[in-house]
């Protein structure tokens, strides 16, 4: 049996997290969720990941040239089954146009990202690495909820969770809306938002199964880190008087699904 996720992975989001503006959680959330929709649309994360990294911005102020863009996607485009560059940024283009623009030397991000686009290209950058390994197919969703999970991307495991817990019936339903659940409070651990820790938290613990282990027909879950170092982080967040920096401290939670 192979394992989905990696409980050990050093992810830059395993802290605490600014509140990106709405134009800009709306561009991530698009490219996120057409690549859970859609396995092959994985490839569009691979150029605001470059358009806004720091270095190629600051060598190319002016726009990074095409045939600098393209060397830099390449790699993340082969390792999701795309080998021409070129033909994949100008369809990428004709549907997304609010990504990038056209400067004197090349093409420069998206205005719209303003001082944020560092971490709209490291965002991106992580969503793909999250997303490119997984097994596709009738388990593709849910591994991807789970290896979003355990890159710390919270909100983007939301998202891929979501649609299966409206599908699902019985405990399944109950199970995941647990795992959505406790999702939501390691995004408001990233916001140091106690009192949405708390609330999410209790309720995530009472829906999912005691022992951490979840049933699934994708394959079963484990989750029981999850669950114990959970339980003690909301018994911090309960003492209104707690520090949350502590929080940080607590081994991070991780999910083991068996293919």
């Amino acid at each position: 049996m192979s394992e989905c996720g990696n409980g050990h992975i050093d992810t830059p989001f395993w802290q605490r997290q600014p509140v990106l503006p709405l134009e800009v959680q709306r561009f991530l959330r698009a490219r996120l969720e057409a690549a859970l929709e859609n396995p092959e649309h994985r490839a569009d994360l691979a150029w605001p990941t470059v358009l806004g990294a720091p270095r190629l911005r600051q060598l190319h102020p002016e726009g990074l040239p095409e045939t600098e863009l393209f060397n830099h996607t390449a790699r993340m485009l082969r390792a999701v089954g795309v080998e021409d560059p070129a033909a994949a940024w100008a369809g990428h283009l004709l549907a997304h146009p609010d990504t990038a623009e056209a400067g004197a030397t090349g093409w420069r991000p998206s205005p719209a990202w303003g001082a944020f686009g560092p971490l709209v290209s490291l965002r991106c950058g992580w969503q793909l690495a999250a997303l490119t390994p997984l097994p596709l197919g009738d388990r593709y969703l849910f591994a991807c909820g789970v290896s979003l999970f355990n890159h710390a991307l919270f909100h983007e495991c939301h998202d891929a969770l979501e649609p299966l817990w409206l599908e699902a019936s019985g405990a399944l339903k109950q199970g995941l809306q647990g795992l959505i659940l406790l999702t939501a409070g390691y995004h408001h651990q990233q916001l140091h938002n106690a009192a949405g820790m708390q609330a999410v938290w209790e309720e995530a613990l009472a829906k999912l199964p005691e022992d951490g282990r979840l049933p699934t027909p994708w394959g079963p879950l484990d989750a029981r880190l999850a669950v114990e170092v959970t339980r003690t982080r909301l018994a911090l967040v309960q003492d209104e008087a707690a520090d949350l920096e502590p929080l940080w401290a607590l081994d991070r939670p991780y999910w083991t699904l068996e293919l």
